[in-house]
């Protein structure tokens, strides 16, 4: 029976957490890295092995963590990330030039086809490579020389490129989303980008075309259907069938459109989730009520999932990277919550149950389906 390895960052370290194909029972390992922000886990497509870990601390900055033996020890590997181009400015809240500086690491992607390679998302949005399995990194500078750059601005939690994707069956193509500056796509690896962020409205952009300026949250899609995209915006869920290339908004009966996580089951290329909050400035769900929603039908018509989930009460939230789903046959849904639960559904959202309770708040979680 296959077994699952679920790979979760919290505020104060991160969490290993292994069950079988049933999801029943639980083994919790950590915290690995007491005391650190462990702002993202994910393990290699091509060796399971093979884990990256991104930790942050006020006091000693941004390390990089891997482990060769799927967690049971780590090596901290090459922590440089230079901006390598042309230094340049971006937009600032108040309207002036600040100059690009390097935060964090928000987002880690092993390459889907070879093992070595590992793509970083980091703050100020840039997009960096490694080839040799962390011990060094390099800027792929064509993004953040992008003509548009210099009119990115940050999002609440800075300027942030948080979600990677390598599309399914073209390794050259990436959707990369950054807050508050939109969408992009790249078509020869990250040689040259472009904006794909027609028909997203924002309020706060008079233009209704406008290439950037969007606070994306997140960015999702099924392997089958690599030119289906379907995005949590800054108010908004919006879809895309032609690969980011056109917009339209999907969020249908939805109690609120506002939320973070973005997901697709891994069987129904139609089957879409995400997890509605109040509002904006209310990072917290609808009376009180933990629902994830679905659609079976690519949106605009939802469903609440609420069995096994707190219904009074509760005033969480889920992050950006605190979702996602297993491939095995009968599709598990994961989420971590700000109150430190991870929960799971192991029938596709049809009933919930804790994994873990009261960690530290959960910046993301992940998984892999293990032999």
């Amino acid at each position: 029976m296959s077994r699952v390895r679920v790979l979760v960052g919290t505020r104060k370290g991160a969490f290993i957490l292994t069950a079988d194909g049933k999801r029943e029972s639980w083994e919790v390992q950590g915290p690995l890295f007491g005391g650190w922000e462990l702002y993202h886990l994910k393990a290699s497509p091509v060796d399971p092995d093979r884990l990256v870990a991104s930790q942050s601390m006020g006091w000693f900055g941004q390390q990089i963590q891997r482990s060769d033996d799927g967690g049971r020890s780590w090596q901290p590997v090459d922590n440089h990330f230079s901006y390598d181009g042309t230094p340049g400015t971006h937009l600032w809240y108040d309207g002036t030039q600040r100059p690009w500086e390097f935060t964090r690491v928000w987002h880690l992607e092993p390459s889907a086809i070879d093992p070595d390679t590992i793509y970083a998302g980091v703050e100020d949005a840039a997009f960096f490579r490694s080839t040799d399995a962390g011990r060094s990194w390099h800027e792929l500078p064509a993004l953040r020389e992008h003509e548009s750059a210099p009119n990115w601005q940050p999002g609440a939690g800075g300027m942030c490129l948080h979600t990677i994707i390598q599309a399914p069956h073209n390794p050259d193509r990436f959707y990369i989303a950054i807050s508050a500056a939109g969408a992009f796509r790249t078509d020869d690896g990250g040689k040259s980008w472009r904006p794909i962020n027609k028909g997203l409205n924002s309020g706060q952009i008079p233009d209704p075309d406008a290439d950037v300026g969007h606070c994306v949250h997140r960015l999702a899609l099924h392997r089958d259907r690599p030119d289906v995209l379907f995005m949590q915006k800054h108010w908004d869920v919006m879809r895309s069938d032609d690969a980011g290339e056109s917009w339209y908004e999907i969020s249908g009966d939805l109690p609120t459109d506002f939320g973070f996580p973005i997901d697709v089951h891994a069987h129904e290329p139609d089957t879409v989730y995400v997890v509605p909050i109040h509002s904006d400035e209310q990072h917290y769900p609808p009376e009180g009520k933990l629902r994830v929603y679905r659609s079976r039908v690519g949106g605009n018509e939802w469903e609440p999932l609420t069995k096994g989930l707190p219904q009074e009460n509760c005033y969480v939230n889920v992050l950006r990277d605190a979702m996602c789903v297993d491939d095995l046959e009968d599709c598990g849904i994961y989420f971590g919550t700000t109150s430190g639960d991870v929960y799971v559904s192991p029938d596709s959202g049809d009933t919930w149950r804790p994994i873990v309770n009261n960690l530290p708040s959960v910046l993301s979680v992940e998984v892999q389906t293990l032999p």
